[in-house]
């Protein structure tokens, strides 16, 4: 059984990327959701759309992002920062900067998964879940 699907998620994605997929399909549930938002705002992913499956669970559909002219992945880099043997936490103040501002750190927070800049500007603290760039 695995444990832990955050790393599950960013791995399929990992992988579709340097497989040159153009879609990736992941078992859905709330912070994977919310984790996918994050990535289409920031623009690492192209698209993404829920759907229902039969054991409602549900299933999130990501269509990845590639460069138009040398046709690499958008994403060169997406790592898992806390995991479940051992959890890191930040305060607002200490937020690392991710390429020198240019890629981006997820946080769970108080108030739902952001940024680590949201997170910084709204003066919370929390898990960094991942790092991608």
């Amino acid at each position: 059984m695995y444990t832990d699907t955050i790393a599950d998620y960013l791995t399929r994605i990992r992988n579709a990327n340097s497989a040159g997929h153009k879609v990736v399909d992941i078992p859905a549930s709330n912070i994977k959701k919310e984790i996918t938002k994050i990535l289409f705002d920031q623009g690492f992913i192209l698209s993404y759309k829920f759907e229902e499956t039969k054991n409602n669970q549900g299933q999130i559909k990501i269509a990845l992002k590639y460069d138009s002219i040398s046709k690499e992945p958008v994403i060169k880099e997406i790592q898992r920062i806390s995991k479940p043997g051992l959890r890191k936490y930040s305060d607002s103040k200490s937020f690392p900067r991710i390429l020198n501002g240019l890629g981006v750190s997820i946080v769970s927070t108080s108030k739902g998964l952001m940024t680590g800049k949201k997170a910084k500007t709204m003066n919370l603290g929390g898990e960094l879940i991942c790092y991608i760039y």
